[in-house]
């Protein structure tokens, strides 16, 4: 039995400040010198970025859908250890799920870890009406204790008095707006937690204007967590996989490193745009913004270095931007870029999301030995880019949910390099197909050559 204390921070839709005020808790407890073990609901890769910073400890994702109800206890507990409190961090509204079910929701989760749950409210343009929104979504599902409210942008003194005249669910905190410690967006969401330190700012905000012992108090009722005994010990380390890691590839599951580190890689992690190509045994190019920094990619030796690579059959799987940096050139901002030029097709940048949601997909036959023909995983989508593909283009993905690269189709391969839109959770099946991939192609590299 593992008993770890915990708090699920929700919102009653998105926008609400719930992204605010759990990284302002977490600033606020690790001040107070406690380890702080921060979660997100959710495949989000944006905002564990601000909790990884703050709490100094891995952000790790928690999504029913990708991993299983096993998946999200064995990753908690795993994830937990040492940690004096874990906070977590919903998504959207607390009951928003699948397609209109309860499905990967926040509810799901603080189910799954029966965790008691502190609703965030946002207070603006509203006082009494408050409590009924509270009171709705507390009595919405008996199986999830919303045990409390931290109210959020309230105006002023006079507009907390308002609220605080009727009674409702126990009141954790009441934040005040702050529109100067708003923090920038774009089109995937967020800065990222290296462009930024606004969110650590507001651990003194909720250090001022929230209970935070009450907060510390609720987190230790919860009851003792059963570990489902899932982990795969680690292997022997055999290989080493080379991780492209700064701001232009920054998406990755912490899992997912984690997977390969068991399954037997040695990881290594350089800049596509800084560095010049390591030597490793295969690469995972992971998402993030390479539109952003289109310039100094197409200006890195690296780039030459990945060709190369990859023309003498190094293993090479990329996800998203780093799908894009396999392709011949991108165009974004009206230019063109010249990309590693591994794969079939050229990118561009659109002013729209041109794929949204969860992943399905089954690895076809003849795929590149990075996947595992007919295996079956799960993940993720999002992105502003479409790629056009030479007519022969060869898919190793076929989705039976999202969209891919071509309605239904994903994974274009070449030679031992697949790129793809799919963000995937790893399997320990997954894991270990790439850790083979490597081990089948191990060499000695000399980047200087």
């Amino acid at each position: 039995m593992h008993r770890i204390p915990r708090i699920v921070l929700a919102g009653t839709h998105s926008g609400c400040g719930k992204t605010t005020i759990a990284s302002g808790l977490m600033a606020a407890l690790a001040a107070r010198g406690l380890a702080v073990q921060p979660f997100k609901v959710g495949p989000d890769f944006i905002d564990p970025t601000h909790h990884s910073a703050i709490c100094g400890r891995p952000s790790r994702n928690l999504d029913p859908f990708m991993m299983g109800e096993a998946g999200v206890r064995e990753t908690f507990i795993r994830g937990s250890a040492g940690a004096a409190i874990a906070i977590i961090e919903g998504v959207m509204g607390l009951y928003d799920g699948l397609e209109g079910t309860d499905i990967a929701s926040t509810a799901h989760v603080a189910k799954i870890l029966d965790a008691p749950v502190i609703l965030v409210v946002d207070a603006e343009g509203a006082s009494r009406s408050v409590h009924a929104m509270v009171r709705g979504y507390a009595g919405f599902d008996p199986e999830v204790r919303v045990a409390g409210v931290i109210i959020n942008r309230i105006g002023s003194p006079r507009h907390l008095a308002m609220i605080e005249e009727t009674e409702s669910l126990p009141i954790y905190g009441a934040v005040p707006r702050r529109n100067d410690l708003a923090v920038e967006s774009r089109h995937l969401g967020l800065a990222m937690a290296a462009e930024t330190g606004m969110m650590a700012r507001y651990g003194a905000v909720v250090e001022e204007t929230c209970d935070l012992d009450a907060v510390i108090g609720l987190a230790a009722s919860a009851p003792p967590l059963t570990d489902p005994g899932m982990a795969i010990p680690r292997q022997e380390t055999r290989v080493r996989i080379g991780v492209a890691e700064d701001a232009a590839f920054c998406f990755y599951y912490a899992d997912n490193l984690e997977r390969l580190a068991r399954a037997g890689a040695d990881l290594v992690f350089f800049s596509p745009m800084a560095d010049r190509l390591p030597d490793v045994d295969a690469l995972y190019l992971g998402g993030g913004y390479p539109e952003l920094h289109a310039g100094a990619l197409s200006s890195s030796r690296c780039r030459g270095d990945l060709r190369r690579a990859a023309d003498d059959g190094m293993p090479v799987y990329a996800e998203c931007g780093g799908l894009i940096y396999l392709s011949e050139r991108l165009t974004a901002d009206g230019a063109d870029y010249p990309m590693a030029g591994i794969l079939p097709a050229t990118a561009e940048m659109t002013g729209r999301i041109q794929a949204l949601g969860y992943v399905e997909a089954r690895v076809a036959g003849g795929a590149p030995p990075v996947l595992a023909p007919g295996s079956l995983f799960r993940g993720h989508e999002f992105h502003y880019s479409r790629l056009e593909c030479a007519r022969d283009a060869r898919f190793a993905l076929e989705l039976s949910r999202g969209r891919g690269i071509d309605e239904g189709r994903d994974g274009l391969a070449a030679g031992s390099a697949v790129g793809q839109y799919t963000h995937a959770y790893f399997t320990d099946e997954f894991a270990q197909t790439l850790v083979k991939a490597a081990a089948g192609f191990r060499r000695s590299y000399d980047p200087g050559a």
